[in-house]
C-alpha cells in the first residue's frame, strides 16, 4: 500500500512538471478552475490612454546609471569590487527661477509655478529616488536574492494645498483631508503588510496592540514565497579559493613511525572552487584541491607528497524548485515592482501638480482679498471723512462719527489680517517650487499670481460620466499598481504551488585524483625483507604536472549518479502557504473591483461638485454686482441726506461679504477643477508634462495649462502695503 501511494505521489508530481509551463499553471484552485484576475471595464482597451498610461508603458530610469544592471566594465574586472558613486543630492533652487525677478517681485504664472514645482519640489526629487531603488532591487533579484521592497506611497512633505473640496450632501462644498500616509507597495517575502493598492495583499489592518496579527503585531504575507526546502538558485556565479601554509610539530608517544618522538609535517594546501547556478533548478558545483605535504614519517613513501584532484557535481531539482517560473520569480516580482514604482512616481506627480495649483488658487484668493480690503477701506476712509465734515457743520449726530471710526479700525485690521495670510500664503508658495528659501533676495520678494481661472468648460466637464470613468480606468495609477500586484501574487502563486511537491533531485559526479613527490629519504628500498616499501612504485620521484595530468587518463578517477527524494508525510506548512496565497490573491481582487467602484463614485462626486462650484460661482457674481449697486445707490442717498452712515456701512459690509463669496467660489471651482484632472489621471497629458523628463528632473518644455484667463485682460498687480504700515486709501 505505501509502493503504491509513493507511486501516485511521483505520479501527480511528474504531471504538475509538465504542465508548470503553461499560464497560471500554478494559480488553479482546488476544483481546476484557473485563477483570473477581474475583468476591466470593456471600454478600457479601446481608449486613446495617452503617453502617460499603461497602455504605453515608458521606462522612466535616467540615462546617468543603470543600476539594474550594475558594473559590466568587463575589460576592468576590478570594477565589479569597487562602489557605485550616486551623485550628492543638488540644494539650490534652478537658474528659471531667476528669470522671474521684475522690480523686486517674483510675477508667477500657473504655467511657471507647476514648471518649477517639477524641478525643486523636495516630494518629488525625492520620489525620483525610488526609481533607481527599485533598479537595485532588480539587480539583487538577478543575482538570486529575495528583493527588498520600494515604498511607493505619496509623500506629503509640502505644506499647504492637502485638502480639496468634495460635493456633500447638503449641496455645499465641504473639505476632506488626504491620506499623508506612505506606504509600502513592494515587500519582500514574508513582511508587514501594509495594506495599501498596488502593494502587499490584504486590506485589512492589525488591531490595538498587535491583536489579529502576527508576533509583535506584525502581519506577514506570502508575496514572492516559494519551496520551503529548495530556494531560488544563486544565479550569481561565485569562485572561492583557500591557500593556507601549516607547519607542526606534534609530541608522539613511540619513536616507531618517525625515530623521534616528535612528528614535523609540513602542509600547503592550494584549494579552489566553484559555483552558479541556473534559472532551470539546475546547479554547478565545481572543486580543484591540491595538497603539499612534507613529514618525518617512515610509513610515506613520498616526502614531499603531491596530492591534487577536482570533483564536479550537477543537480537538477525534478519536483520542488524545477523550472524558470520558480527560480526566476524574483526576477519577475521586481520588474513588476519597478512598473509599480514607475506609476507611484506618476501618482506624485499628479498629487504634487494638484497640491502647487492649489496653493496657487489659495495665493490668488489670499491676494484678491488683499486688494478687496484695500478698497473696502478707502471706502471707509471716505466715509470717515465726510461725516467729520458733516459733523463740524452740525449737519450729523457724533455717534455717527463714532461708528465711521469703529468702521475704520476694523477695516484697517482686516486689511492687516489680509495682508498677512497673503504673505504667509505666498511662502507656502515659495517652499513648494523652490529648494532654497535662505536667499535674502527671494525671501523677500513677494509673489504675485498673473493667471485667474476662466469659467469655460473644461473637456472633462463636456465628456459622458460613463466615458469619463472609462477614462480613469485606463489612466489611474492606482489601478495600474493594483494590477501590478495582481501579476504578482500569480507568480507566487505559481511558486508555492510548486511547494506542495515532494523534493526529487537527480545528481551526477566525476572526479578524478593524483598522486606524486619525491621519494623520503627515510625510506630504504632493496633488502628483499618480507615488507618492500619500494614494491610497485612507478618510481622514485612523479613530478606535479605527471600527477595533473594522471586525473584526466582514468587511472584515478570517481563517478557517479544519484537520486534525492525528500516525502513530506503531511505536508502541512506548505498547504497553509499555498492557501494563504490564494486567499490574500482572491483578497486582492476583490480590493481592485472595489477600488474601480470608489473611483467611479468619486468621479461622479467630483463632477457633482464642479456643476456645484460653478453655480455658486455665476451667484455669487451676480450678488457682488447686486451688492456693488446696492452700495452705490446708498451713497446716493447719503450724500442726498435721505440715509444715514449706519445704512451705508450696512451696504459696505454686504459687498465686502459679497466680495469673499465669490472669491472663495471661484478658488473652490478652481480647486476641484485640477482635482478632477488629477482624479482622471489626465494632468500630464493635459498640461504637455513629458513624464520622461518629469524623472530626469530637467525640463526642456514648460506646461500649458489650459483655461485660464490671459494675463493681458487682467488688471496690473497693486502694490501690498505691509503689516504696520500706513494705509492709504
Amino acid at each position: 500500500m505505501r509502493v503504491q501511494n509513493l507511486q501516485s505521489v511521483l505520479a501527480v508530481g511528474l504531471v504538475v512538471l509538465s504542465t508548470t509551463g503553461t499560464p497560471l499553471a500554478g494559480a488553479q484552485t482546488q476544483n481546476g478552475a484557473a485563477a483570473q484576475p477581474p475583468n476591466a471595464p470593456a471600454a478600457q482597451a479601446t481608449l486613446a490612454a495617452g503617453t502617460q498610461t499603461q497602455g504605453q508603458y515608458k521606462p522612466l530610469r535616467s540615462a546617468g546609471h543603470e543600476y539594474s544592471r550594475g558594473k559590466q566594465e568587463w575589460y576592468n574586472p576590478v570594477s565589479q569590487y569597487t562602489q557605485i558613486q550616486v551623485p550628492a543630492p543638488v540644494y539650490t533652487n534652478s537658474p528659471r527661477l531667476d528669470d522671474l525677478y521684475r522690480d523686486g517681485k517674483i510675477y508667477l504664472s500657473l504655467d511657471d509655478a507647476i514648471l518649477l514645482a517639477l524641478e525643486n519640489n523636495y516630494d518629488i526629487a525625492i520620489a525620483r529616488y525610488n526609481l533607481d531603488i527599485a533598479d537595485t532591487d532588480l539587480l539583487r533579484a538577478r543575482s538570486g536574492l529575495s528583493f527588498l521592497g520600494v515604498n511607493n506611497g505619496l509623500l506629503t512633505g509640502t505644506m499647504g494645498g492637502s485638502t480639496s473640496p468634495v460635493f456633500s450632501s447638503s449641496g455645499a462644498a465641504a473639505p476632506s483631508s488626504r491620506s499623508s500616509s506612505t506606504t509600502a507597495a513592494t515587500s519582500t517575502p514574508l513582511v508587514q503588510t501594509t495594506g495599501a493598492v498596488g502593494g502587499v495583499p490584504g486590506g485589512t489592518s492589525a488591531g490595538a496592540g498587535g491583536a489579529a496579527s502576527g508576533p509583535n503585531g506584525i502581519n506577514q504575507t506570502t508575496l514572492g514565497a516559494g519551496p520551503l526546502v529548495t530556494l531560488p538558485e544563486q544565479l550569481d556565479p561565485s569562485i572561492g579559493g583557500t591557500i593556507q601554509l601549516e607547519r607542526s610539530h606534534t609530541p608522539q608517544g613511540s619513536n616507531f613511525s618517525t625515530n623521534s618522538f616528535t612528528l614535523d609535517q609540513n602542509q600547503d594546501e592550494y584549494n579552489f572552487n566553484y559555483n552558479q547556478g541556473f534559472l532551470t533548478g539546475t546547479s554547478i558545483a565545481a572543486t580543484f584541491d591540491n595538497t603539499r605535504t612534507t613529514s618525518n614519517s617512515i610509513f610515506n613513501f613520498y616526502s614531499p607528497t603531491i596530492n591534487t584532484s577536482f570533483n564536479v557535481q550537477i543537480t537538477q531539482h525534478l519536483l520542488q524548485g524545477f523550472g524558470p517560473h520558480v527560480n526566476g520569480r524574483y526576477i519577475a516580482i521586481t520588474k513588476n515592482n519597478r512598473r509599480i514604482t514607475d506609476a507611484s512616481f506618476r501618482a506624485q506627480l499628479l498629487y504634487t501638480i494638484d497640491q502647487v495649483e492649489n496653493i496657487y488658487w489659495g495665493l490668488v484668493g489670499a491676494y484678491e482679498d488683499v486688494q478687496a480690503k484695500q478698497g473696502a477701506l478707502a471706502q471707509s476712509q471716505q466715509l470717515e471723512s465726510d461725516d467729520e465734515k458733516q459733523l463740524k457743520i452740525g449737519t450729523l449726530a457724533p455717534l455717527d462719527v463714532v461708528n465711521a471710526k469703529a468702521n475704520l479700525a476694523s477695516d484697517q485690521q482686516a486689511l492687516i489680517d489680509a495682508q498677512t495670510k497673503l504673505e504667509y500664503q505666498q511662502l507656502i508658495m515659495k517652499q513648494a517650487i523652490a529648494r532654497n528659501l535662505s536667499d535674502a533676495i527671494f525671501a523677500a520678494a513677494p509673489v504675485i499670481p498673473t493667471d485667474r481661472i476662466s469659467l469655460a468648460q473644461t473637456p472633462e466637464e463636456q465628456q459622458p460620466v460613463e466615458q469619463l470613468v472609462q477614462e480613469t480606468y485606463a489612466n489611474s495609477p492606482t489601478i495600474e499598481e493594483a494590477k501590478l500586484a495582481l501579476k504578482n501574487q500569480e507568480i507566487t502563486i505559481k511558486s508555492v504551488h510548486n511547494a506542495l511537491l515532494p523534493q526529487l533531485d537527480v545528481y551526477g559526479f566525476y572526479g578524478a585524483a593524483g598522486l606524486g613527490g619525491s621519494k623520503s629519504p627515510l625510506i630504504t628500498c632493496g633488502g628483499g625483507g618480507f615488507f618492500n616499501p619500494c614494491a610497485g612504485t612507478p618510481g622514485t620521484s612523479i613530478p606535479y604536472s605527471t600527477a595533473f595530468g594522471n586525473m584526466f587518463n582514468g587511472s584515478g578517477s570517481t563517478k557517479g549518479a544519484g537520486i534525492n527524494l525528500t516525502l513530506p508525510l503531511r505536508n502541512r506548512q506548505a498547504q497553509a502557504q499555498q492557501a494563504r496565497a490564494m486567499l490574500e490573491y482572491r483578497q486582492s481582487q476583490m480590493l481592485l473591483q472595489q477600488t474601480y467602484l470608489k473611483l467611479r463614485m468619486n468621479i461622479i462626486n467630483q463632477i457633482y461638485a464642479l456643476q456645484n462650484d460653478r453655480a455658486t460661482v455665476e451667484s455669487a457674481q451676480a450678488s457682488l454686482v447686486y451688492a456693488q449697486q446696492s452700495l452705490d445707490a446708498e451713497k446716493k442717498k447719503y450724500h442726498l441726506g435721505a440715509s444715514t452712515t449706519a445704512n451705508v456701512l450696512l451696504q459696505q459690509r454686504s459687498l465686502e461679504s459679497a466680495q469673499d463669496n465669490l472669491i472663495s467660489a471661484q478658488t473652490t471651482y478652481a480647486v476641484d477643477r485640477a482635482a478632477l484632472s488629477e482624479l482622471v489621471a489626465d494632468t500630464l497629458d493635459k498640461y504637455d508634462i513629458d513624464i520622461v523628463e518629469a524623472a530626469a528632473g530637467k525640463i526642456e518644455h514648460a506646461p500649458q495649462v489650459p483655461g485660464l484667463e490671459a494675463p493681458e485682460k487682467q488688471a496690473a498687480p497693486q502694490p501690498l502695503q505691509q503689516p504696520g504700515n500706513s494705509v492709504q486709501p
